[in-house]
């Protein structure tokens, strides 16, 4: 399964954005989605796994969870905007992964692309940084990666230009 992982569209998408993710199987958003159109054309392209994020409107808040926990091959997935990363992660994060920890953890929020290990927990955190154009970010990011029968391999960091830039 060929994930496409973006956070932070602040209702922005591009033809960058979208070229990186007709080759995946789904597409996973990590909440500031900022308009209902950013989540009815990723929907066209492949299924949506999506949480909404603090900017998304009661439409979005409607549609999406704030958490979304799945299992996508074997793997069990906890996806919310505002979680922090490991041992810092947020007070809400922080009791979701206590109570259950997953063996993937995603998140947004801070517009800072990470992929690390949280050996305490025994889970791989993923921010994939910011895809809009809004924030203070310079260079728009998101990731792709795999997972097969309980592995998660394959990352790759896309970066798509500078902020105030279309590709």
């Amino acid at each position: 399964m060929r994930i496409g992982l973006l956070s932070d569209t602040h209702g922005y998408l591009d033809e960058g954005i979208l070229k990186h993710l007709h080759s995946c199987d789904e597409i996973w958003h990590a909440g500031d989605i900022g308009s209902k159109e950013v989540t009815d054309q990723l929907a066209c392209i492949k299924p949506l796994r999506a949480v909404y994020g603090n900017i998304d409107g009661n439409d979005l808040r409607k549609e999406f969870p704030e958490d979304n926990r799945f299992t996508c091959e074997g793997v069990d997935v906890l996806m919310t905007h505002i979680g922090g990363y490991p041992g810092r992660y947020s007070q809400h994060a922080s009791q979701l992964i206590r109570t259950a920890p997953p063996k993937l953890f995603i998140c947004g929020h801070s517009h800072i692309l990470k992929i690390l290990p949280d050996k305490k927990f025994g889970l791989l955190h993923m921010n994939p940084g910011a895809a809009g154009q809004h924030g203070f970010h310079l260079i728009r990011t998101m990731i792709r990666f795999s997972i097969d029968d309980t592995r998660i391999h394959s990352a790759e960091v896309i970066e798509l230009g500078r902020r105030g830039a279309i590709i």
